[in-house]
C-alpha cells in the first residue's frame, strides 16, 4: 500500500459537552460551517463517553481538509469535579468573604489524580496545589 497522505487540519475546537448526551445544537453551531458530519461526531462522542453520563467531558474536535474528523477526549473541568465532590451546584457567591464548603485532603488528591493527564504538573503533589488553587478561587476551603 502506498503511504497515506498527511491531511491538512482545517479546523480545531474544544467543546465541553454532556457525556453520553451531546447536544446537537452545540455541535451544529461549532461544526456546521466546516461541513463535517455532525451526527457522526455526536454518535462517536456519545458512545465513547457513555460510561461518564452526568459529567461534562471536554473534547477536542479536529476537522481535516477532506471533512473527516478526529476526537481527543479530556478530563472534566476542575471546577466541575470540585462541585461534584462537594455535592453542590456552585462554589461561594462571594469568594474570599463567604465559604462555599470544604474539601478534604483525600478529595483534593482524588481530583488531582483524575486531572493529571491534562494538568501542567509532573507530580501529584503539584497537581494537588493546582486543584487547591482552583478551589480557593471558587471560595471553597481546603482542609490540611
Amino acid at each position: 500500500m502506498p503511504p497515506k497522505k498527511k491531511l491538512r487540519v482545517t479546523f480545531e475546537a474544544t467543546l465541553e459537552l454532556e457525556a453520553g448526551n451531546a447536544a446537537m445544537v452545540d455541535l451544529g453551531k461549532m461544526l456546521g460551517p466546516t461541513g463535517v458530519n455532525t451526527r457522526g461526531v455526536k454518535l462517536e462522542y456519545d458512545e465513547a463517553t457513555a460510561a461518564h453520563r452526568g459529567e461534562i467531558v471536554p473534547v477536542v474536535v479536529t476537522v481535516y481538509e477532506d471533512r473527516t474528523h478526529s476526537l481527543r477526549y479530556k478530563t472534566p473541568p476542575t471546577s466541575f469535579l470540585i462541585r461534584q465532590a462537594l455535592g453542590a451546584q456552585k462554589g461561594s457567591e462571594q469568594p474570599g468573604h463567604k465559604s462555599g464548603g470544604t474539601l478534604s485532603a483525600d478529595q483534593v488528591r482524588a481530583i488531582a489524580e483524575r486531572k493529571m493527564p491534562d494538568l501542567n504538573a509532573t507530580s501529584v503533589d503539584a497537581a494537588e496545589k493546582i486543584v487547591a488553587g482552583c478551589a480557593r478561587s471558587m471560595g471553597v476551603s481546603v482542609a490540611s
